[in-house]
């Protein structure tokens, strides 16, 4: 729907109002400096704050870091809210219009298809259904704490410029939108946004399916190999479940007891539709899918320099501007049953407690574990209000949801749901249409078409906002236990030390024991044989290991255990690169009776090897290549250390080669709803029916990708490297077939690793320069930091300029995708970083204030404040800054002190 005049010409004011605040906050002018520091936190002084029932002091730091101390829980995660309000609450404002799907109230008609998607689901339906059924009291009470404390803030800042700077451009647009009260299920929901981002396979179920189109069955589980379980090993050895349910461990610990023919028969057009749709979603934590990973390694004190644990952990998310993390201390005066909380780490801004961090007795880490807990299910719709179930049509429910859209009309939709879930295909008739005619095999008859549902774990009332104020209180293992079995979604890597010397791994969270299928392919949701059973996988049967016999323990997103473990979590597992290259480097610094320092853990934290290139670059050097122009960068990766420096024009070379190397091997042959949007290749069409050796039979087409660039193949993670290393073994691969720049079919390794290094030649060249030596990885391998709403809008004239006061960047990065240094990319798309180390930490058991800590962006969520983006440039650096704890290290690193008052 076009947008109404009235927004028209306020758009048109918004690029007015954009080159005024540029050229004016870069030369000083009053109005525009006033206008961006007018909504800068009070940070000294005394504020009254509505409901406190004493003072809270809020230290913070030279960083803007704040540190919060109270004297019972309610006044100190009031002050929390009320703080992240003070320097985050655009970001919280627009996160809970995500997770309701309300982003056309703020921003228009071209978010209703996002808010369509996310009201199918209902994202915030089961948030309320948690608070109102299933969340402990204590938990809620904090909840309503923390939502009178951003009240309070609101109140006093009730919208416009006061607010943020976004809020004064987002008025020019939108002047009849207000912030709405905080409330307590607002908060519960960004759960349910973390949950989508880190929920496992969804991406792959969908891609299997359309790689269909083109491969048969041993074609595309070549593109997906098995895990290599000898080589990178899993987190834990694998143990037993016994008779009782239990998870016996099997390395050592001393705990306390405590399918292709189904993917050929799904709907290509739908799965399409529901991937272009998942790919309009904000970037929330980030790229959604496999290759997305995290860090996160715990070395026992028998092993340390200090003689007690060190705790390393780097999630990896999407970057974006203000950080995804926000660093904060919560601190009760007096800990003891009345106020048990004094903790201090990261957090989201919108939500209390701390994620991740350490309290005064133990530390904890997160890293995604991927179980596959999403199933997509076919259904075959026989009417608009029934489906079919084991030959027996079902009614769908069904609600009626209206979206309200700024500058024009409301919007209602239907969302019919099945006993699977929602059915996220309903809302495009296009699909529906499509799905009358979609190749179904053996399936029923087509008549009314198809639909496709969503069954995912997220969709259920759980207990995780309990799970993060337990954490934070917890004092042992048996509490760390006891917060980890509630922590439902998403299901997490957790890794734990304390100051008692103990180390420890717990996997958490809902994990489905499926029927018939093995979460592959979209299941025939008519076959009730294929659903999920009533009871997950018990908490009890979950792998752990406490003080392992090796003394440390790496997740790094790799299996968790072998394939004889009883449940299925996954079969998607990364392929373990980055834990293999941790634990290699931890087995070496303790040769000899070694010690591992806290500067160690910082420095593995940083390592931009590249392990494939270990085993590639040999295969390049032994192509003979008699061009001097090719051969002069080809002569770059003779003395190379594999190291991906910033500066390093032999990884900048390397990365490009990969990237041709992807595109000549697969890019070429996969369909265009796999490749990304405006990528045109002359493309191997194949028959899905030839045999998976076949080299004949193809077609050559230009034909041009259509997916977005965030989601496209071949990305280039470690699914690729596992895969690309299994065929340097096979020199004669029908894969290494291409079609090359005389538009003349070829094969062979060889053959297409000189095309690959004469390509990449030509693209440098084109990006950087002739002449090599003006060559570096950074130049080509770029993080910018956006806002994630107004500042990746390029649909006006004014984008540029709203982009050059909200983001920041570009920044010159080190590393690569599965290097430990992970500032990933991919290179369907280009070499621009799209997802990051988002925050760094190393923590000393021994010692807290020897801890350390680092946020890729700054406290601040106010554009030009100084503790906007303070910490990118040491982030970038691999540094990392003192993480003050004990009351007078806190003291002598505060820089201003603000006491609420009631």
């Amino acid at each position: 729907m076009p947008r109404s005049k009235k927004f028209r010409r306020a758009r048109l004011f918004v690029i007015v109002l954009a080159v005024l605040l540029v050229a004016a906050v870069a030369g000083g002018g009053y109005w525009a400096v006033n206008t961006v520091r007018s909504s800068y936190p009070e940070v000294s002084g005394s504020v009254q704050v509505a409901g406190m029932t004493a003072v809270v002091d809020v230290k913070r730091d030279a960083n803007g870091i704040p540190q919060l101390y109270a004297d019972t829980p309610e006044d100190l995660f009031r002050a929390q809210g009320y703080v992240q309000a003070q320097d985050r609450f655009w970001e919280m404002d627009v996160r809970r219009h995500i997770t309701a799907g309300r982003l056309s109230e703020m921003f228009g008609s071209g978010q209703v298809e996002t808010d369509s998607f996310l009201r199918t689901m209902g994202w915030r339906r089961v948030a309320q259904q948690e608070y109102d059924s299933v969340l402990a009291p204590d938990t809620k009470k904090y909840l309503q704490a923390y939502s009178d404390g951003v009240n309070a803030w609101l109140a006093e800042h009730p919208g416009g410029a006061s607010a943020s700077v976004e809020y004064a451009m987002l008025g020019a647009v939108n002047g009849s939108y207000k912030p709405e009260k905080w409330d307590p299920v607002d908060s519960v929901a960004w759960l349910k946004a973390m949950a989508w981002s880190l929920s496992g396979n969804l991406q792959e179920e969908i891609d299997r399916s359309l790689l269909s189109q083109s491969f048969n069955s041993d074609q595309i589980a070549q593109l997906y190999p098995d895990y290599p379980y000898t080589r990178n090993g899993t987190i834990v050895k694998t143990g037993k479940v016994a008779a009782d349910g239990s998870y016996q461990p099997a390395d050592g610990s001393t705990a306390p007891s405590a399918a292709a023919a189904q993917g050929r028969a799904t709907t290509q057009a739908l799965l399409q539709g529901i991937s272009d749709r998942m790919a309009t979603m904000p970037q929330l934590l980030g790229p959604q899918g496999q290759g997305i990973g995290s860090n996160s390694w715990v070395v026992s004190g028998q092993h340390t320099t200090t003689h007690k644990p060190l705790l390393a952990n780097d999630p990896h998310l999407g970057p974006e501007m203000p950080s995804v993390w926000y660093q904060m201390g919560l601190h009760c005066r007096k800990t003891g049953p009345a106020c048990g909380y004094d903790t201090a780490g990261f957090t989201f801004a919108g939500m209390p407690g701390v994620v991740i961090g350490h309290n005064q007795n133990i530390s904890w880490g997160f890293t995604n574990l991927g179980a596959d807990v999403t199933d997509l299910y076919l259904e075959k719709v026989t009417s608009p209000d029934t489906y079919l179930v084991d030959g027996q049509d079902r009614k769908f429910e069904t609600r009626k949801e209206t979206i309200k859209v700024a500058g024009g009309d409301d919007r209602t939709i239907t969302v019919r749901t099945t006993n699977h879930g929602p059915l996220i295909s309903d809302q495009s008739n296009e699909q529906q249409d499509l799905g009358k005619y979609a190749p179904v095999g053996s399936g029923p008859d087509r008549a009314a078409g198809y639909g496709v549902a969503l069954e995912w774990t997220a969709l259920k009332p759980t207990r995780t906002m309990d799970a993060v104020f337990k954490l934070d209180r917890a004092a042992n293992w048996g509490d760390f236990q006891k917060a980890a079995e509630d922590f439902a979604v998403p299901a997490q890597n957790l890794i734990y030390a304390d100051t008692k010397g103990n180390i420890g791994y717990q996997a958490p969270g809902l994990v489905p024991v499926r029927g018939k299928g093995d979460g592959r392919y979209p299941a025939p949701g008519w076959d009730s044989a294929y659903d999920w059973k009533p009871d997950y996988v018990s908490f009890k049967s979950l792998p752990y290991s406490y003080n392992p016999a090796d003394g440390y323990i790496v997740t790094a997103n790799q299996a968790v255990v072998g394939p004889d473990y009883k449940y299925l979590l996954t079969n998607d597992w990364e392929y373990g690169t980055r834990a293999k290259e941790i634990t290699d480097q931890i087995k070496s610094k303790l040769k000899n009776g070694g010690r591992i320092s806290p500067d160690d853990m910082q420095q593995m934290q940083s390592d931009n090897t590249s392990v494939l290139a270990q085993t590639l670059v040999p295969q390049l050097l032994k192509v003979n290549i008699t061009d001097p122009y090719v051969r002069e960068a080809q002569d770059l990766l003779k003395d190379w250390n594999y190291h991906q420096d910033a500066s390093s024009a032999a990884a900048a070379y390397y990365n490009g080669v990969w990237r041709q190397l992807l595109i000549l091997a697969f890019g070429q042959k996969f369909p265009a709803d796999l490749r990304a949007k405006g990528d045109c290749q002359l493309r191997q069409k194949h028959d899905n029916n030839l045999p998976a050796d076949a080299v004949n039979g193809t077609t050559t087409v230009t034909e041009c990708g259509t997916r977005a660039a965030a989601k496209a193949q071949p990305d280039g993670g470690d699914r690729w490297m596992e895969v690309v290393r299994g065929m340097l073994g096979q020199p004669q691969s029908p894969w290494w077939s291409y079609i090359d720049s005389e538009h003349r079919p070829q094969k062979g390794m060889d053959n297409l690793l000189a095309e690959a290094m004469k390509n990449a030649r030509q693209d440098l060249t084109s990006r950087l320069g002739k002449s090599i030596s003006t060559w570096s990885w950074g130049r080509l391998h770029t993080l910018t930091l956006k806002e994630p709403t107004l500042g990746t809008d390029d649909s006006s004239i004014a984008s540029g300029l709203v982009h050059k006061l909200l983001n920041r960047g570009p920044y010159q990065l080190s590393g690569g995708s599965a290097a430990v240094d992970a500032s990933g990319w991919n290179a369907a798309a280009g070499y621009e970083v799209d997802w990051v180390p988002s925050m760094r930490m190393v923590v000393d058991l021994s010692d807290f204030d020897a801890s350390h800590w680092i946020n890729v962006g700054g406290a601040s969520g106010h554009a030009f404040h100084d503790n906007y983006n303070d910490q990118t440039a040491l982030w970038a650096r691999g540094d990392l800054l003192p993480w003050a704890w004990s009351s007078a290290k806190v003291d002598a690193a505060t820089k201003n002190t603000l006491t609420l008052t009631p």
